[in-house]
């Protein structure tokens, strides 16, 4: 066996439980030397539990794990570093105010007599690892002045400066543009030709066919299957994951398109909105595309009244309306689905009746007290509308899974009877099965006579859901498709365009 395809770890009948969860259940892993492994499966199907026994996080009610040939049993995170495994979380693990240098040395920089730090012996190390990273920071840039993208290539170098033989990533481009996505690839593609072990964990498809080997897919707590990534392909991969295949991912139906609901004339604010303008009539489902930075946030946040715009006119059913804030964009008949909505749409610490009925509180309330019963009917209601899976109402909505927790926002609004919905990034960090549902959801209420406004990065969804499109690039519109015209070439030349 060469050295690339040397078995690098194993585990071996894995089992995990938590409180009312089995989340592993006799699962079997491993990963070769040089090879990008993909994990991936559905929200709770144990991807991320499995790689948290392999960084020390976790310890497994039963199996075993053998590592560089031997079997181990990793304790904590600090024995996981010791011999070379290394989680790089979404959420990075950087202390934003420390340097460059700092952070990729952390807890093993080098000292001279009396524990002084011996900073030109720092400095040298951490060039060494940036050339090798292939990234213009220098050490002693601050790492809160980095973009998104190399605060990543730092955790990276981290693991370097570890001499990581196995790098586990999850969902490392969830905040990354597409040429942020290709540096992080060649950084992988170099990894792998060293002979690290890569395990990356994605919902991405077309990420899972570009950049792994083999692909190992499960579905609540179990392994169903392994495959080659050359010989198999994604009906084959989404079919294991969620128990029947998917042949449509995006459902089209003839709606009738009504009376114009919003129209925006030449909306400006600050760098970020320059001269918008578009309309959204009922039932009618806008696209709004475009790279990261290109405005579409910032032009949903001035329409929604939580930035204000420095110019410019909103009309709403054929008047024109002043959004001071969001309370009134929803006294308006307004939502808004946040792009994170873990920090802007969800209070984790509440129940998901609490959290879904948030926007209605003042309707349930009698003499000051909460009428429970009328709250517990309207969360039952929107669960089975919108097809919610929790024990129960009084589940908190941190523990629920990437999917339901964006339904639980979305119930919250569209129990409103809104005239106008915006959904920016809809999908992000969702499995596919439950994306499939969301689009669902997005047609259904569009049919229902919905204005809605979707603003996402992935090209396929924004084609797929959407009747008419509008591009956008630094600020401008700079182009609008039908659903019949428009293609991904169209779509990205119009995103190139000044």
């Amino acid at each position: 066996m060469t050295q690339e395809n040397k078995i690098s770890l194993e585990v071996n009948r894995i089992s995990k439980s938590f409180p009312g969860v089995k989340a592993l259940d006799q699962v079997d892993f491993s990963i070769r030397s040089g090879e990008v492994h993909a994990l991936v499966g559905e929200n709770g199907a144990g991807k991320s539990t499995l790689m948290k026994i392999l960084a020390g996080i976790y310890i497994p009610d039963e199996g075993n794990i053998v590592y560089q040939g031997n079997t181990v049993n990793i304790r904590n995170p600090f024995q996981a570093i010791q011999e070379g495994i290394i989680l790089i979380h979404q959420e990075l693990s950087l202390v934003q105010e420390l340097t460059v240098a700092e952070n990729i040395f952390l807890g093993q920089l080098p000292l001279k007599t009396f524990g002084r730090v011996d900073w030109k012996e720092l400095s040298d190390k951490t060039n060494q690892i940036i050339a090798q990273l292939k990234c213009d920071f220098k050490p002693l840039d601050l790492v809160n002045s980095l973009s998104i993208a190399y605060q990543q290539m730092v955790e990276i170098g981290r693991a370097l400066s570890h001499e990581a033989q196995l790098i586990i990533f999850d969902e490392p481009t969830a905040s990354l543009t597409d040429s942020e996505v290709e540096v992080l690839f060649e950084n992988i593609n170099n990894l792998k030709k060293k002979g690290t072990a890569i395990v990356y964990i994605t919902h991405k498809m077309d990420e899972i066919f570009k950049i792994s080997d083999r692909i190992t897919v499960l579905r609540d707590g179990r392994k169903t299957g392994t495959l080659q990534t050359r010989e198999t392909d994604r009906n084959e991969v989404i079919s294991l994951m969620i128990g029947r295949e998917l042949t449509e991912f995006y459902q089209t139906t003839t709606r009738e398109i009504g009376k114009e609901v919003l129209r925006v004339e030449k909306l400006n604010r600050e760098n970020f909105v320059k001269n918008v303008s578009f309309d959204i009539r009922a039932g009618e489902v806008l696209g709004l595309y475009g790279l990261v930075g290109a405005g579409r946030s910032e032009t949903a946040e001035s329409i929604f009244g939580i930035v204000q715009a420095d110019n410019g006119k909103i009309f709403l059913e054929g008047k024109e309306v002043k959004i001071a804030n969001p309370k009134k964009a929803v006294s308006l008949g307004m939502g808004l689905v946040p792009e994170n909505r873990k920090v802007q749409g969800l209070i984790l610490g509440m129940a998901c009746d609490d959290n879904l009925t948030l926007p209605r509180l003042e309707t349930m309330q009698k003499f000051g007290f909460l009428r429970n019963s009328i709250q517990n009917d309207l969360f039952r209601e929107y669960a089975e509308k919108l097809s919610i899976s929790t024990p129960g109402p009084k589940q908190p909505v941190a523990k629920l899974s990437g999917g339901n927790q964006q339904k639980i926002v979305i119930g919250k609004w569209i129990s409103l009877n809104p005239k106008l919905l915006i959904l920016d990034e809809p999908t992000r960090g969702i499995d596919v099965g439950s994306k499939a549902e969301i689009h669902r959801l997005i047609g259904q209420m569009a049919s229902d006579g919905i204005a809605i406004l979707v603003i996402s990065s992935e090209m396929p969804e924004i084609i797929g859901v959407s009747d008419r499109i509008i591009t956008m690039r630094e600020g401008h519109v700079t182009g609008e498709f039908n659903r019949e015209e428009v293609s991904e070439e169209k779509l990205i030349r119009a995103c190139a365009q000044h």
